[in-house]
């Protein structure tokens, strides 16, 4: 095992219970390899899910794809930061592009691409796109993140259509005032 193996893997075991061990080890692997790409995807993690520092993390995913177009780590990731920038472009044509590459989990892409079908409040394209999740998922642990997206997803449904049907109440009370 190489040394950058050694201590790619304390910044994944650490990440996200330990910030401080996370970060130390990252750089320490970082100084053997600037150019790893799972090293860059977890500081991009770190700057978009602990520091909320979206353009950093872009910053990261982007160099990381620019070494390694086939870093398949990096996507999901990368896609979640860009929906919640509100980058919803570029987050949509990086879900179509990784939707081409080989041996991509493409389950998770199309979560992703439920999510910013969501965010956008294109609720049956969302529903559409989980259904592709599901015909995708080859993993039985990643079942449950379909299922919960999807229950999401049809609850806020559930909020638009109760807005939309007036309660009984109102409409007798509407008939009554006339």
């Amino acid at each position: 095992m190489k040394t950058i193996d050694k201590y790619l893997f304390q910044a994944l075991d650490n990440y996200p219970y330990s910030l401080e061990e996370t970060i130390e080890s990252l750089d320490y692997a970082f100084s053997y390899d600037a150019k790893n790409t799972m090293v860059l995807c977890l500081y991009g993690r770190i700057q978009a899910e602990q520091l909320w520092n979206y353009e950093e993390a872009k910053s990261y995913f982007q160099e990381a794809l620019a070494i390694n177009i086939h870093a398949l780590e990096v996507y999901p990731y990368y896609i979640q930061t860009l929906i919640l920038n509100e980058d919803y472009n570029e987050a949509q044509k990086l879900i179509d592009f990784a939707l081409t590459i080989k041996g991509i989990n493409k389950s998770e892409i199309y979560v992703k691409k439920a999510i910013l079908f969501e965010v956008k409040q294109e609720f049956k394209n969302a529903l559409a796109a989980i259904k592709e999740a599901k015909l995708c998922t080859l993993q039985f642990t990643f079942d449950s993140d379909i299922t919960e997206v999807e229950k999401r997803i049809k609850g806020k449904i559930d909020l638009i259509e109760k807005k939309k049907k007036p309660k009984k109440s109102e409409k007798d009370s509407n008939k009554k005032s006339k």
